[in-house]
């Protein structure tokens, strides 16, 4: 039997998940999408707009997926024992330390894409207080940052007149605030925690999934059809100082800012609506890849072979993009799209069949272990 055959026959069985593989590939793909597809704008009643999806949707289902698998490294549906937990948060601050490095890097590559993998490095150690809380604890904190996440965020942020710094910055603002992203990678976690490989859990889980979807969304649509829009920071023009704080703390508008991040529903937006929304979506896409695995397992043996190598295969994205763009250069192209497309799911699936782990992955996990093994004598 030769090494592809042995390859198809094995790869994706128990213990492995391979609707899982197969979700994280769709969300490597998804991101390479947002990054480099001419994509437009999403309108529902209009098919040549739905690779819209992409933008926002896959970086979520990125995270909602990094929980589950946060989940199944401790322990999958049975939260750790205590003897291993000291372990296991050090083995979270090796993985996120080597994440994050690893985000460093690509950025340093200068692209104009908003490198994720330096959240993801943080979330990592973020999460390391909930590793033994069981599933109904880990939903109740999702839902706690996905509700009263975003508002309260933006009443301290009105509050405090639109502080700014570097910490706050990569923390709080941008792409990817870490209020917002909880939520998911802890959602993730639960759902890691409920027997993930089961079909009654997916089927569960796409009925959930799709009422979020619906809910979410269409919060945000009502208050986008009633006429309001998302509120803008305001600069003020008083000179500072408590005399002017008044003038500045009304230009700045609390309630209008945490009523705009409510139904904030675009990519990004981090509104509660976005998070319930995109949320349910990437639940709904999870959920699907695990019912179709087992019959359609052939066919998509190639998405979870790159769903087994996100790191990799994240990072190669990249450096492509610089590489081809050249230094400070960019372009979006839906051929180039495809192209990388079909180059990842090549290189990826015969990495895998020849050399089985993805060379990050294989780094990620070398230093975990150190640095959650006990120190020599």
């Amino acid at each position: 039997m030769t090494r592809a055959q042995q390859w198809i026959r094995e790869f994706g069985r128990p213990p492995r998940i391979l609707g899982l593989d197969v979700a994280r590939g769709l969300a490597i793909l998804g991101m390479a999408g947002a990054h480099i597809g001419e994509t437009g704008s999403f309108d529902l009643l209009d098919p040549s707009t739905w690779s819209a999806l992409v933008h926002g949707r896959s970086s979520i289902l990125f995270a909602v997926l990094a929980g589950v698998s946060i989940s199944l490294m401790t322990g999958r549906a049975v939260a750790p024992e205590p003897a291993r937990t000291p372990s296991l948060r050090l083995n979270l601050v090796g993985r996120g330390a080597v994440i994050f490095v690893i985000g460093l890097v690509l950025e340093m590559f200068g692209t104009p894409i908003a490198v994720i993998l330096t959240l993801y490095g943080l979330l990592y150690v973020a999460v390391i207080p909930f590793l033994r809380w069981r599933s109904s604890r880990l939903l109740i904190a999702a839902a706690v940052f996905a509700v009263a996440g975003p508002p309260l965020l933006a009443l301290v942020t009105a509050l405090t007149l639109h502080p700014y710094g570097a910490g706050i910055a990569f923390v709080l603002y941008g792409s990817y605030p870490i209020t917002v992203w909880m939520a998911f990678v802890l959602g993730g976690m639960a759902l890691g925690r409920l027997h993930v490989e089961r079909l009654d859990t997916a089927a569960a889980a796409l009925g959930i999934g799709v009422g979020l979807m619906v809910f979410g969304y269409g919060l945000g649509l009502v208050w986008l059809a009633g006429g309001a829009g998302t509120s803008q920071a305001q600069v003020s023009t008083a000179e500072g100082g408590w005399g002017d704080y008044p003038q500045a703390l009304a230009e700045a508008d609390p309630l209008g800012a945490m009523l705009a991040s409510v139904f904030a529903v675009d990519p990004h937006s981090g509104g509660v609506a976005e998070i319930l929304g995109s949320g349910g979506f990437a639940l709904t896409v999870i959920a699907l890849c695990l019912l179709i695995a087992r019959p359609l397992r052939p066919v998509l043996l190639p998405f979870g072979a790159l769903g087994s190598m996100p790191l990799s295969a994240y990072s190669l994205h990249v450096i492509l993009v610089a590489l081809i763009s050249g230094p400070g250069g960019f372009f979006q192209s839906n051929v180039f799209w495809a192209v990388t497309a079909i180059a990842l799911l090549i290189i990826a699936t015969a990495w895998s069949i020849f050399a089985g782990r993805g060379p990050l992955e294989r780094l990620v996990g070398w230093v975990a272990r150190a640095t959650a093994s006990p120190p020599r004598s």
